[in-house]
């Protein structure tokens, strides 16, 4: 019974871990990278529409993206969404794409970058946490109904928080590798 409850639980930690790599791919690091723009909403076709649906996004070089709208007419709507949500980029347009530099952060921008990170790191063990709860709460609950053994609601608990440990890791791992590349000049 208890088993259920925690194969349940992994498709809630699996979001987690999505949303956190997502937040913290838009961090900016010292190289240029598509995942910085692929998530930058766009106003078009009266709507916001991610980037990433509107345009190629390549990389030019260590510092430069190049964006290919599959629509022309856009474009003076990519690069204001593009300057907008993105501070300290700057855009040229140039025929049919949209060059995108990315300058150097500075030593106090990589160490604000890497604060923040810590946050949404924090944000999605908070999160991993509460998903425990829930699903201890519910352990629990089965326990005081009967409908599992003491000893299971025990071997439950074990079970669970090795799915913890095993997810905030997996976090761990991920912040430490982006630190690296905020870091990294």
């Amino acid at each position: 019974m208890y088993k259920e409850i925690i194969k349940n639980l992994k498709p809630s930690l699996d979001k987690i871990l999505d949303k956190i790599r997502q937040e913290i791919s838009i961090l900016r690091t010292g190289t240029a990278s598509p995942g910085l723009l692929e998530n930058v909403m766009i106003d078009c076709y009266n709507s916001r529409m991610p980037l990433i649906q509107l345009a190629a996004i390549n990389l030019r070089d260590a510092r430069t993206l190049i964006i290919q709208p599959w629509d022309k007419a856009i474009i003076k709507n990519i690069e204001k969404g593009i300057i907008g949500s993105v501070p300290g980029l700057s855009s040229a347009v140039e025929g049919d794409i949209i060059r995108v530099n990315l300058p150097s952060p500075s030593e106090e921008t990589r160490k604000n970058l890497v604060k923040s990170l810590h946050h949404k790191l924090e944000e999605g063990r908070m999160g991993i946490r509460q998903a425990r709860e829930v699903a201890w709460k519910q352990i629990q609950d089965f326990s005081q109904a009967g409908k599992i053994r003491e000893d299971d609601k025990f071997r439950a608990k074990d079970e669970l928080q090795k799915l913890v440990d095993e997810y905030n890791n997996k976090i761990k791992e991920m912040g430490e590798k982006k630190e690296k590349d905020i870091m990294t000049v």
